[in-house]
């Protein structure tokens, strides 16, 4: 029977096949006996695999389609691991709107290792073709973009790494394999900080990578096991736990993201909302094509620094800091927050005002939130001693 996808993330870890336990259990434990000098289990040592580490990594391997699963510390530890694929001399293309912390390991780290880079519209194919290099070996994509939400034809973008002897790297935080599947659209490498939406509670850090291919896997998988940059039993089990529940808690937290999007489109205070649902929305036609959800983040820009420091001083309900995909509804000032590491010119070439903001969406009420905002853009207009009929 063919199961979808809200089925695949409750059962595809399994019950434990020695107890018939429904979780998988936790194997805090470092190091694992061996019968014999000349016969090792499967484990050894729990920085090269864990048995409860590699239920996870199974889970997100089936859940992105892919061949081989890897879970580390963090979203940064997979992305900084996928990028150690590379040699001196190579020659990546990224995504021009990426998020903050991606860009200040391409630009500061990657350069130590005389690795090159070139940054791009990624949504403008003819960019993106025009920028190859001999020397291109990966082009890297975030779609939706982090924070101003741009959408990246996957298919097409991965088709012209191939044509380039290239791979594509495709970071799905924002999607989750719920909503999108980079590998099914050609991408080599899937990466998610799983610390968002596959978590959901705001309680670890962890990242997780999945490769198409069976050889590629193992190349990250050494440079996995030789950095150490893995993640631990106890928050293994957690982020399973959580992949258990994305599919309700992202349904719900996508209703109120379309909803609270239209109301502050509508909105006089607020210059523009940045969301793929929206029709409008540049991204929108290659977005729908390529993912079933237009998910739980929408950013939204008000006139200045002024007008979002006391819109943020005014709410009650959101917490005010970095991340998102949570339970609770986070607000974020990604100038500082999120993209604090990108230069201030570069954040305004990318749309990263001092007016913009980060919504993710939680699971409190949506009337609740709306009300919540709504008196806050009303604070605004008042100090401002602006009309917000106007």
């Amino acid at each position: 029977m063919s199961e979808r996808r809200e089925t695949k993330l409750i059962h595809t870890a399994g019950i434990d096949p020695l107890t018939g336990a429904v979780n998988v259990p936790i194997y805090l434990s470092s190091t694992f006996h061996q019968e014999s000098i000349d016969s090792f289990g499967p484990f050894d040592y729990s920085r090269s695999g864990n048995p409860t580490r590699k239920s996870l990594e199974e889970t997100i391997a089936k859940l992105e389609g892919g061949t081989r699963g890897l879970a580390f510390s963090s979203g940064m530890a997979a992305i900084s691991s996928a990028f150690m694929l590379l040699k001196a001399g190579d020659h990546v293309l990224v995504s021009e709107d990426v998020y903050g912390g991606t860009y200040r390991f391409i630009t500061e780290v990657l350069e130590k290792f005389k690795i090159d880079y070139t940054f791009v519209d990624m949504t403008d194919l003819g960019e993106v073709a025009a920028a190859f290099q001999p020397n291109t070996k990966v082009v890297y994509i975030e779609t939706p973009s982090n924070p101003v939400l741009k959408i990246t034809d996957i298919e097409m973008a991965a088709k012209l790494a191939k044509a380039n002897d290239a791979l594509t790297f495709v970071d799905n935080t924002f999607m989750t394999p719920l909503y999108q599947n980079p590998l099914e659209l050609g991408a080599d490498i899937v990466l998610h900080s799983a610390t968002k939406f596959l978590s959901g509670h705001s309680d670890i850090t962890a990242g997780l990578a999945v490769t198409k291919d069976a050889g590629l896997g193992e190349q990250l998988a050494f440079i996995q096991n030789t950095f150490g940059s893995v993640l631990g039993a106890q928050d293994s089990y957690t982020l399973i736990q959580g992949i258990k529940t994305l599919g309700a808690r992202t349904k719900q937290s996508g209703e109120t993201t379309a909803r609270l999007a239209t109301y502050l489109h509508k909105h006089p205070l607020v210059e523009e909302v940045y969301y793929p649902g929206f029709s409008f929305h540049a991204g929108n036609p290659i977005h729908d094509r390529q993912a079933s959800h237009a998910g739980c983040i929408l950013s939204f820009r008000l006139a200045d620094k002024d007008a979002a420091r006391i819109f943020v001083e005014a709410l009650e309900i959101p917490v005010f800091a970095v991340s998102l995909g949570a339970v609770e509804s986070i607000l974020s000032y990604p100038a500082t927050m999120s993209h604090a590491a990108m230069p201030p010119a570069e954040r305004e070439k990318r749309g990263i005002t001092e007016g913009l903001l980060r919504f993710s969406a939680g699971l409190e009420h949506p009337d609740d939130l709306i009300d919540d905002f709504s008196q806050a853009l009303e604070k605004v207009a008042s100090t401002k001693g602006l009309s917000v009929a106007d």
